[in-house]
């Protein structure tokens, strides 16, 4: 009996988390956001009924100098052309306190782009361009992208 309730826990856990349909990440070297480095994440999309989150994630140090940081984000369907648009991630408060969610020395900035829409299945490319004057960023760690399904 108690090894059946065990079981049924299991299922229900495992049935109901929000895990991502896509998640990967990319580690800068030496904490420093070039330029020339344009991190690329492919997502292969099944199913154009459906609605999707689509998350980016930044973490930089508590030692970034700066109070946001705009990127770019190149994106290309299967079948089509690529669309590049830029967005702004705000990184801290005019008061200098940390926007997002901090951790030691450790700060995490999320983009998220809520319940979208796909044209067509396949493969999708993502690339992500750091867009501000410096050609050289320090104190970013890493940038994820992550691709959930909406319920």
């Amino acid at each position: 009996m108690r090894s059946l309730f065990i079981c049924i826990l299991l299922v229900s856990l495992f049935s109901c988390n929000d895990a991502p349909f896509y998640t990967k990440s990319y580690s800068f070297k030496n904490n420093s956001w070039s330029r020339s480095v344009k991190p690329k994440f492919i997502v292969d999309i099944k199913d154009t009924n459906l609605l999707y989150d689509f998350i980016v994630t930044l973490r930089t140090t508590t030692s970034y100098k700066y109070n946001n940081l705009w990127i770019f984000l190149n994106s290309t369907p299967p079948n089509g052309s690529p669309v590049r648009e830029p967005f702004e991630i705000k990184t801290c408060y005019p008061d200098g306190s940390w926007i997002g969610k901090k951790t030691g020395s450790i700060v995490q900035h999320t983009l998220i782009f809520k319940r979208r829409k796909v044209p067509s299945r396949g493969k999708y490319k993502f690339i992500l361009e750091q867009g501000i004057t410096q050609k050289l960023i320090d104190e970013v760690l890493d940038i994820s992208f992550e691709v959930k399904l909406v319920k």
